[in-house]
């Protein structure tokens, strides 16, 4: 399908100054994907560390001089324009979400996506809040899966105030949990308005040495040493590291040394130490679609930002304590 399209491209590694609105060409559905009109998408902080590089290790997988995807963005929600010759599930007007990955490309008005990763839009959902779903989602669901997360157990998440804490709150109480949120000041009321059992205000009260004892600990700050974590954790509990953090100049391997740390530190111990891998599915994005048109789980959104303005959404994200998610609209 040929003609033009408008996108935020990236050139080269740098701040949000590197992303300018272009008209480029629109992509063509291989025979296995989907090619989709985006009505929204969503930001993460992966935008912001690709756009810088950042950490400087990650260019080992993303582009040494600059990222190979020009196009970021990786949440998207729209209806299917056209279909590849091998694609069954899917036809022109389905309404739909999903994440792109690594392959990115979402701040755009059109993406092509293998139809594998893609779901249904949720049908009681606007575009920008299924846009705000998949890639957070994904994560809080795969985290606490990982944690084996199950009723009546305590689970502290760090970082509840969050795109990934805010889904993995109402997650772990749909588990059948009881969830303690940790976040500022600000978002108390955030917090526990969306589920959890106990909110913790980190400015007043330190959750590592308030002598509690949590069953699992899902940490999406990175702020935290293995010990303290540890020290917050019953004998035989689990915790879940899934990196964390805003841009603060430039790091060489950034959350990743506590990872690193975590995992050799796993092998030693009682207490289970699981670093978070996750990866895309369209089971793992209908079964979010079900827990939302259950009414269990509801993407909370802080902030809208039109298509032109994608540089100032992803400098929101990377330099403030962005509150749940932040959308795109195109």
């Amino acid at each position: 399908m040929s003609g033009a399209m408008k996108a935020i491209v990236q050139e080269r590694y740098g701040s949000a100054d590197e992303l300018q609105l272009k008209e480029i060409a629109k992509p063509v559905p291989a025979d296995n994907e989907v090619l989709v009109r985006v009505y929204a998408a969503a930001v993460n902080a992966a935008d912001w560390h690709v756009m810088r590089g950042d950490p400087y290790v990650a260019r080992l997988s993303i582009g040494l001089g600059a990222p190979r995807a020009r196009i970021r963005g990786r949440d998207f929600a729209g209806t299917i324009e056209s279909v590849g010759k091998d694609v069954k599930r899917f036809h022109p007007g389905d309404e739909v979400f999903g994440e792109l990955g690594e392959a990115e490309g979402a701040f755009a008005e059109y993406v092509h996506v293998p139809e594998n990763v893609v779901e249904s839009k949720p049908a009681n959902l606007t575009f920008g809040q299924a846009a705000a779903i998949p890639l957070a989602g994904n994560t809080a669901l795969m985290g606490l899966r990982a944690a084996g997360v199950q009723a009546g157990q305590q689970i502290l998440i760090n970082g509840a105030s969050g795109g990934v804490g805010t889904f993995a709150v109402q997650i772990a109480k749909a588990f059948g949990a009881e969830v303690t949120g940790v976040c500022s000041t600000r978002n108390v009321e955030l917090v526990r308005s969306i589920g959890a059992h106990d909110v913790i205000d980190y400015t007043r009260e330190d959750f590592a040495s308030s002598g509690r004892r949590y069953e699992v600990i899902f940490d999406l700050v990175g702020n935290r040493s293995l010990t303290e974590f540890r020290g917050a954790l019953t004998a035989t509990g689990t915790l879940v590291l899934s990196g964390g953090g805003v841009y603060n100049g430039g790091s060489l391997i950034g959350p990743i040394a506590l990872i690193l740390r975590g995992s050799l530190l796993s092998r030693f111990v009682r207490q289970r130490i699981v670093v978070l891998s996750t990866r895309r599915s369209k089971e793992n994005l209908a079964e979010l679609r079900d827990l939302v048109e259950s009414g269990k789980v509801k993407p909370v959104i802080d902030r809208t930002y039109p298509l032109s303005q994608a540089p100032e959404a992803i400098r929101y994200v990377e330099t403030e304590h962005a509150r749940a998610k932040v959308v795109i609209t195109v």
